[in-house]
């Protein structure tokens, strides 16, 4: 049975981040759309527009020596919502991050609206990224 929609979609956005292609990263999501991040550091917040998603994303790999992105599993609902369960693992200032997180994606058409990212452990992520 093919893969769905949706789940192909997210596993085609991670493949992008991963490579740091941003412009892939455009395509897959809408001009409006948002992206939550947890937690009390700098790099938390909202971030709405591709503009400032793309830019944060960025940010993300300016302030890292290393960072990795594998993501572990695809679940959908069918009805416009998709989880993205991963492990993120990077490097900065002499700290070491690994921990396992998730992004719940919002989907409307072919493209992604809304991005919850939620972390496992949001004393350790706050701590890396401050």
């Amino acid at each position: 049975m093919a893969e769905h929609p949706h789940a192909a979609l997210v596993r085609r956005g991670y493949g992008a981040f991963s490579r740091g292609d941003m412009d892939t990263m455009r395509e897959l999501m809408a001009a409006d759309a948002t992206h939550h991040v947890p937690g009390s550091h700098p790099l938390s917040g909202d971030f709405k527009g591709q503009d400032a998603i793309i830019g944060m994303y960025r940010r993300l790999a300016e302030e890292t020596d290393s960072m990795s992105v594998e993501l572990r599993a695809v679940c959908v609902d069918g009805r416009g919502h998709a989880v993205g369960v991963h492990r993120f693992t990077a490097e900065r200032q002499g700290k070491r991050l690994d921990d396992t997180g998730c992004i719940v994606f919002r989907i409307v058409g072919d493209k992604i609206t809304d991005l919850d990212e939620c972390v496992g452990d949001i004393g350790k992520s706050d701590d890396f990224w401050s």
